[in-house]
Formats: C-alpha cells, structure tokens, sequence
C-alpha cells in the first residue's frame, strides 16, 4: 500500500513524533556558556520544536504536557543541588519556550525512563488524555563540577526558581535497586554493582581475563568511533582495543574488571527533546507527514533485585523485552536496520546481544549516538539522545526499523522501542504478560548474616585512589542463600584469591559481626586472624551498670540523659554481657532495666549513630534482638518509656514486667523507619494482630494496664517498685530447675517453628532426653519424696 493511503487511513489519536532535538557543550569549546540545566533543556526542547518545520511558537502553543526526565542532582534522598535548581523544571521549560502546559510530569529514577515516559505518553494520546506531549531531560553534571571545585561558594551562580504551578512528581522509584546489606558492604554504587555482574558473565563463558578484557575492547572501540563523529559527543575520539583495555595512569582500574574507559561518562553537559503529538493535530498544524516517526513495537520489563537473582551472570528481563517489542512491531531482528544498545558498561550491552545471537561486530552496530562511555551518560536521560539518533534515521530511511533499548538501575528495568516512519496505527503490547512470566522464575534467599562455609559466586575489587583496596563478595550457604561480605583491607590471602585468573566457584569462609560480613579463603585463616574470644565479664562498662546476685545477674542500661537509648557502643557492651551471661554456668536468670524513672529504652540513638546506624550487633539491639535462642530467662523491667527499639528489646525478653507509669509503642512509622528488629514479628504474636497494626501504623502507644490486657506484660508494680517485682519473678524462677528452665526455653522455640500443633507437641518432647540424664531432675524428684526443697546445681 502506497504511503499516502497509508496515512489516510491512521486513527486520528495515533500517537506521532514530530520532532527531536539535541543541545549540549563542552568545558574545552570556545563558546562555552556554563549553562544551567534549565537554560541547556529549553535549546533542546526549542529545537524539537522547530525540528518539526513548523514555526516553534505555533507547535509550542499547542502543547498540554510536559514530561521531564529526572535528574541526578535529583535521584535519591541523599541528592543535592549545590547550584541549585528550579522547583517545577518542566515549568520552567515551558516558561522558556513559550509552552503553558495543563500537566507538568516529572518521571521516576532510571535509564529507562526516556523510553517508559515517551512509551507512556504515546498511549495517553491514543486514549485521548493528551494532543501535544514534549518530553526532555538535561544533565550539567560537568559545569556544577567545574564550578564547585574552581569558583568560591560566594561567587557561584544561583540557580533556585520559583515556578510553581502544578507537578506531579512521580519520586525516586528506587525501591530494590539495592538493599541495607548491599549498602552496608559498599556494593551501592553501579561500578562496584556492575563490576560483580560482569565478572559473573566472564566466569560462565570461560574467558580467561586476558581474553575477557579484550573482547570487552573489542565490544566498545567501534562504538567511539560513532561517537567521534557526533557533535554532541562529551568524549569525541576514537579508541582502539589496546587503548580501551591496557591499564596505565591515565586508564587505570576503576573497578575489577573494568578500566576508566569502558565504563559510562557521567561528567557531561547534554540535554535532549521529544515532540510527540496526534495525527490530528499534525495534520492541523501541517506538519509535514514526511517528518512523522511512530513508534512500532514497545515493551516495559523489570529483573529480579540484585540479591535474588537465580543467575547473577544474566539478566532475562532484558531480552524479554526486546523480544516482545518486537513481536509488537511484527517484525524480526533482521528487520531492524538500526540499533542502540545502552552501554553503561560492557556486561549491559552483553546481556542484550547474548541471547539475541547478536555479535559485538554487528555490521549495523550497536550504538546510535556513540555510547555511553563516549557519547556521554546524561544522566537518565541518555536515551532521550538515542530516540533522537533513530528519528532521524527512520526519516532518512523510512522503510527502515530503528531499535532502542535503554537500561534503569543495574540491569534492573529495561525499556524497548521500535521506532520506523512506516505509517501504523498504535498497538498496545502485552508487558504484563511477559512481567508474569519473568516473575515465575526461582529466586534466591539473601541471608544478613552469614556465617560459614561458603562458595564465592562473584566478586571486585575496587582500587583506591590513595591505594587503599576494597574487595566485595557475593557467595552461597550449604542452604543455597546468598550474602554480600567484605574482604578485611589487610586479607593478603583472600586479596590474592580475588586476583587469581577466576577465584568463582572455590570454597571460602565468611564470618559475620556488628560491622558486617567478612570472607576469608578458609576457617583457618579467619581462625588466625581472629582468634575466638571465652565470652566473659569486663571490670568496667561505660554505657551499662552490672550487678550478680548469687545466680541473678541484674543489667542497667546506664544512659538516662538519653533516655537510655542505644547506640553502637552501648549495644556492643549489652552484647558482650548477654554473651558473658549465657555462657556463665553461674549465672541462671538476668533482670534487664533502664537507669532513671524515665524509660527502659527509646530505642535506637537517631542522634548518636549517624552513619553507624546500621552498625548493630548482629545478635540485634542490645545484644538480644537477633538471637535465634536465648537459653537462660531474661527478664524486662520496665520502669518508663519502652519505645521502637525498647519496645523489641522487651519483646526479645522471655518475661515482661512494667511500672504502672510505664507505656510500650513502636513509633517508627512517624519517623520514616520500621520496627525490622523484631518488633514487626513479635508484637502480633504477643497482643494479636489487631492491636499490633494499630500500634504499628499509628504509633499509638500502650499504657501498663493496656499492655497487660493485651498480653504484652504479666504483672504490674506500683510506681518505683518494678524492680522489686523483677527481683521477686526471678526468685520465682530460680526455685525452679535451671535445667529444666532451660530445656522448656529450648523445645518452645523449636516447637514455635513448627506449624502443626501435634507435630509441635511431639517436638516438645525432646525436652525429656536431657532431663532424663540431669542431675538436676533426680534432685527434684529426691527432694519432692523427702519433702526437703530442692538443691539445684544447674547440671
């Protein structure tokens, strides 16, 4: 059918580009302006614009949405603007160009997002939401550098506006692109993320690392040469294989396996812009249809989270979506004259052409723009600058088909488009489907602390400037888990592991602690490093009061000006006590309490932990609330305020006493946090989950009397006198067998697992094989028959 009839028979609503614009610039070009972000998008977004051969005020004027990428000055809670920035940015566009949008967007964090958004947008205007849609995204990541290194903070230009106007801002989305033990261990940023997944593909194809970093040359050296001769590149020069891969001062590792220029180049000053309209408005306006580009085929899906991925050498999601982009299209990969592959680093562009079958010496190539090592990485919004690239070669060639394939997180979203000036109706897709199936796939259990023989599944070793090295280490348990460790900065042995021709797959050993996971090449080896300590008692604490009695051991939490909060130091000696306690074979029953009459614990020390917030224990707040089994009764006093972190460290405790002034809450849903040290698990076992959601939700707190009711606490003493009834519920206590106390502790924690009440009950009977062998029960027994008290000795 003739292009024309084509045209005539389109659906009004389908969705059409109509123009592309890229703007950009260099610190090293004569005409350098240091623009703002702002100020570089409006040039892009004014030569999509005008790209449409129509005046760029009569297009503009037509334009109801404005949708933005997000910036990474803006990408995360922890982002900063040190120039500032304008609080509506698609506003501020608008401003600028002369747009008056009803609908102001400002998408979510990711690469993909160009390709999401303009896939979005495009079926808003076949549903009929939108007529005129302009999509941008701008970074100025190289003059805010320049400038905050180079000019004195008095002297630094502002870029705060004040816009206003409506804005839907969509926020980070960055759930799952890593998590607190990924953070904790270093492995947050994409180098080290990307660096562990690529040496996970070099294991499972087998290359040596000589060969691995040459085919990883051999992947990006034809992508500088696009990228030489694109005026908008950052890095404009073409790179041969040797250059891309042999190690000097100026291309030295960054991360292993990767070198400073195989990897994406974020310092750029690069935006780039998207009209998209309907058939009817083009046609109103008389753009001319020769201009028109449609997109063909799309497709939107996400891989599993870093940790839970079956196969960290691969990521399905990827080419799942290319697939499905084009069974949309209803054409091949054969059909497809032009391709751009987003290529932060080489492992993202392999995991798209490797189940594909195609080859890194693809004659189409592989990139439109250069790459993003060479081009630029603007951001998120590389991709605005790819969709560019494909317009203009679907218009020069309109028989052809272009395919861009962007990439979010660390190969965490992936975002297809197949882009032609084919005329064709919209088509809708079917990512849900293909979400479904991908989402059928096994995963893989994190564990937190992990804690014995292990096989190494990945690893990198990122260098330090000053030379300082940090290892990271992804293994499995017995069990098949996966946890992240580090490699202590002194570990030659594990060092030189890592830097074996391919470590993956040997047996290691990881140990956990208050600072993390740690690998070494052996138990021996942490064995030799780390000697095991005998559990037992300081003379001196600086955070907590101690006190024995006979078999009672009395603990204080000794920080009343802090509400005897927690921080790192006083739950490290918490920890060491309890540890001391359960080992001491004295030592029968512990009184936990806070000092003063104002509270047992507010919980975590927000204000003294700072950065080491995440530095608990292992065994949890105040060495209990991690504990799979505590083995001898530990009683809470509660003499005050039990809050968040209180709160579970009372829960932790096998029995719970309170002053009738003291109250009980979980508050850290006010504060933007969750109660995840047990406090989540515990309270809707103790009080039912009636009452714990509404603890949980509100931060809605219990009184003494309400606690009892609840389940929550056994008894209550007049005010002041708490500890008097603690001391009373021990003695208690300590006229029972220490033997049997304990082997009832331990067979209701293993029953407490098991799900079937008889299964349960039967669990409890092994309770039995050690009483039957225990001093202790003839004791009581004895002295039962001779009505005498009994003499325990805890054996």
């Amino acid at each position: 059918m003739p292009r024309s009839a084509q045209l005539s028979e389109l659906d009004p609503n389908t969705p059409v580009i109509v123009g592309v614009g890229q703007s950009s610039e260099r610190l090293s070009d004569a005409d350098y302006a240091g623009l703002c972000e702002a100020d570089l998008a409006a040039r892009a977004v004014h030569a999509a614009l005008a790209d449409s051969g129509v005046a760029a005020p009569t297009v503009a004027a037509e334009i109801d949405t404005v949708v933005g990428v997000r910036t990474f000055e803006e990408s995360s809670p922890l982002s900063t603007s040190p120039l500032g920035r304008p609080d509506n940015m698609p506003r501020a566009i608008g401003k600028r160009v002369g747009m008056d949008p009803r609908r102001a967007v400002l998408g979510v964090t990711g690469g993909h997002s160009p390709q999401s958004l303009l896939t979005e947008f495009a079926a808003g205007i076949r549903a009929g939401d939108s007529t005129a849609t302009v999509l941008f995204g701008a970074e100025v990541m190289s003059t805010v550098r320049h400038v905050v290194s180079s000019v004195d903070e008095a002297d630094r230009p502002d870029h705060t506006e004040q816009i206003g106007g409506q804005l839907e801002d969509r926020g980070f989305a960055i759930a799952g692109l890593t998590s607190h033990q990924e953070a904790r261990h270093g492995l947050i940023a994409p180098l080290p993320q990307y660096a562990i997944l690529e040496n996970a593909r070099r294991h499972r194809i087998g290359l040596s690392r000589k060969d691995h970093a040459r085919s990883m040359g051999e992947l990006f050296a034809p992508m500088s040469r696009v990228a030489a001769q694109n005026p908008h590149a950052a890095a404009p020069t073409a790179r041969t294989v040797d250059e891309l891969v042999t190690v000097d001062a100026d291309n030295r590792v960054v991360a292993d396996p990767y070198t400073r220029l195989i990897v994406a180049r974020d310092q750029v000053n690069q935006a780039a812009a998207v009209v998209l309209m309907s058939v009817r408005l083009a046609r109103e306006l008389g753009i001319d249809p020769a201009r028109w580009v449609f997109l063909h085929g799309h497709a939107d899906t996400r891989e599993q989270t870093l940790m839970r991925r079956p196969d960290l050498s691969t990521g399905p999601a990827a080419a799942a979506a290319v697939s499905h982009a084009l069974d949309v299209a209803e054409i091949g990969l054969d059909d497809v004259a032009y391709l751009d592959i987003y290529s932060c680093f080489p492992v993202a562009v392999s995991n798209v052409i490797d189940p594909l079958g195609l080859r890194p010496d693809d004659p189409r190539g592989l990139t439109l723009t250069g790459g993003l090592p060479f081009f630029g990485g603007p951001g998120n919004n590389y991709s605005m600058h790819a969709i560019a690239e494909a317009v203009d070669r679907a218009r020069t060639s309109p028989e052809s088909y272009a395919l861009v394939v962007a990439n979010g997180g660390i190969i965490s979203k992936t975002s297809v488009g197949v882009y032609s000036a084919r005329p064709v109706d919209w088509h809708p897709g079917d990512s849900a489907g293909v979400q479904e199936t991908l989402d059928a796939a096994p995963t893989v259990r994190p564990r937190d602390h992990a804690d014995g023989p292990a096989t190494l599944e990945t690893y990198t070793v990122v260098p330090g400037k000053d030379g300082s090295r940090k290892g990271i280490v992804l293994g499995r348990l017995a069990d098949g888990s996966r946890f992240v460790a580090n490699v202590e900065h002194d570990d030659d042995e594990m060092f030189d592991l890592l830097a074996s021709e391919d470590p993956i797959g040997t047996a290691i050993y990881v140990r956990s602690s208050a600072r993390g996971n740690r690998a070494h090449v052996s138990r021996a080896s942490m064995l030799r490093r780390h000697p095991p300590a005998i559990p037992a008692f300081r003379d001196h604490y600086d955070h907590v009061a101690m006190r024995r009695d006979g078999h009672l051991l009395e603990v204080t939490i000794n920080r009343p000006d802090a509400r005897n909060a927690l921080h790192p130091a006083a739950n490290e000696e918490l920890d060491a006590i309890f540890d001391a306690y359960f080992a001491d074979p004295e030592l029968w029953v512990a009184i936990l309490t806070g000092a003063g009459d104002q509270a047992f614990s507010a919980g975590n020390d927000l204000a003294q932990t700072g950065g080491a917030g995440l530095e608990v224990p292992k065994n949890g707040f105040a060495g209990l609330t991690s504990r799979r089994h505590l083995p001898k009764p530990v009683i809470a006093a509660v003499n005050g305020y039990a809050l968040g972190g209180g709160c579970e460290i009372a829960l932790a405790c096998h029995i719970v006493v309170a002053d009738e002034g003291a109250s009980f809450g979980l508050p850290e849903a006010r504060v933007g946090l969750a109660a995840v040290a047990g406090g989540l698990v515990r309270l809707p076992a103790a009080v039912g989950g009636a009452v714990a959601r509404d603890m949980i939700l509100t931060g809605r707190r219990l009184d003494a009397a309400e606690a009892l009711s609840a389940g929550l606490v056994s008894r209550i003493a007049p005010s002041g006198e708490v500890m008097t009834l603690a001391r009373t519920v021990a003695q208690e206590i300590l006229a029972c067998s220490p033997t049997s106390v304990r082997e009832s502790l331990r067979a209701m924690d293993a029953a407490d697992a098991i799900p079937d009440e008889i299964d349960a009950i039967e669990e409890t009977f092994g309770a039995l094989d050690s009483l039957l062998v225990s001093q202790d029960t003839i004791e009581g027994i004895t002295a039962f028959m001779t009505k005498r008290p009994p003499r325990w000795t805890g054996r």
